[in-house]
């Protein structure tokens, strides 16, 4: 399977997974999505279904594929940094030991995060880490990290295949996918339904910092078309870039307003944290009657909502955005507004029936 545009999707039913697949498909790619369990539901992928964790099981189910780009949109949480290391570098390793010797590969994109500046989840902004905003030439923390990990394994195979790279350092990000609960925006939807179920107030679980302080988040449209630029653009340089909108707020400003879009009465932050993980606790039989009676398309709980994931977000002890002028200086002048990023996706969620209309 060859294609002068043909790309290869490691993630596809993620949320920025399957933003990077309409995205390819709308631009007249020939796009193969790789999902361990059910194919992405966007018309023209071509799915491969693997367990990336098995190396063997990887390189049988991409012996026939000859892409010229692959995107990395993956990544699956461990129990401690050292699996996340393994793991998560094995799954760059093994699929470009897959497509590489094929010599068709010309560019690969790698999606990470903050952690890059902020540490692993282990030891998440405790200690050392970098100064706001993040700029991509600042060295890494002497800390173990599996996106440290993965960039070694992506440009080994650079180095061995001769493609050109990117690392593209999201922030949280908004975007659409049911089963895939590490989404800040559809956690707080489900958080709202179930404040508005309840009858009581939609509380902001984080801390004072990230109440008071900048921030910035990501929208999974605008990272994909950061993504596919760099496939894109003959002549730019292999280097990290950020991704981030564009804009900066604080949740002070941000909470009312989103508590407008879902209908609900918001409550910010007072003396003290209060985590989803402490306020949604118990909820699993609430949200079932929500679903059942509305007619959602998922029952179960943690499929739509991952308390932890925002807490930790809504946590940090630190002003958290990050610096786009590499982007800028290298052509890429894309932006989106945070709030409009949040809106488009709770009338989707409803469109969808994931959250009630």
């Amino acid at each position: 399977m060859s294609d002068s545009r043909h790309a290869l999707v490691v993630g596809s039913t993620g949320i920025a997974g399957q933003a990077l697949c309409q995205e390819l498909v709308d631009r007249g790619w020939q796009v193969t999505g790789v999902s361990r369990r059910s194919p992405v539901a966007v018309d023209g992928v071509t799915p491969v279904l693997v367990d990336l964790t098995d190396a063997a099981a990887t390189a049988d189910a991409l012996a026939e594929v000859r892409p010229s780009a692959v995107f990395f949109a993956v990544w699956m949480r461990m129990d401690s940094e050292a699996e996340n290391i393994r793991v998560n570098s094995g799954i760059v390793r093994d699929v470009l030991e897959a497509v590489g010797p094929g010599g068709t590969v010309r560019h690969v994109s790698l999606m990470t995060g903050l952690k890059h500046y902020l540490g692993p989840f282990e030891a998440y902004a405790q200690g050392e880490s970098r100064e706001t905003p993040f700029h991509e030439y600042e060295p890494r923390l002497d800390l173990p990290n599996f996106y440290y990990a993965q960039e070694d394994e992506l440009w080994s195979a650079a180095a061995t295949y001769g493609f050109g790279w990117s690392t593209h350092r999201s922030h949280t990000v908004i975007g659409f996918a049911v089963g895939n609960a590490m989404n800040m925006g559809m956690t707080l939807a489900v958080q709202a339904a179930i404040c508005k179920e309840r009858g009581i107030p939609f509380c902001f679980p984080g801390n004072e910092i990230q109440w008071n302080g900048l921030t910035d988040m990501t929208d999974a449209d605008l990272l994909a078309r950061q993504m596919i630029w760099t496939a894109e653009t003959e002549g730019l340089p292999s280097q990290a870039y950020n991704t981030a909108n564009g804009d900066v707020f604080r949740w002070k400003w941000m909470w009312p307003r989103i508590a407008e879009l879902l209908g609900v009465e918001p409550e910010g932050y007072h003396t003290e944290p209060r985590p989803l993980v402490q306020q949604m606790e118990g909820m699993e039989p609430v949200w079932a009657a929500i679903a059942e009676r509305e007619g959602l398309v998922e029952s179960q709980l943690d499929r739509v909502a991952s308390w932890w994931h925002t807490d930790a977000d809504m946590n940090r002890p630190l002003e958290c955005f990050t610096d786009m002028a590499n982007s800028r200086r290298n052509g890429f002048m894309d932006a989106s507004v945070t709030i409009d990023s949040f809106a488009a996706l709770f009338e989707r969620l409803r469109r969808e029936r994931v959250i009630p209309s």
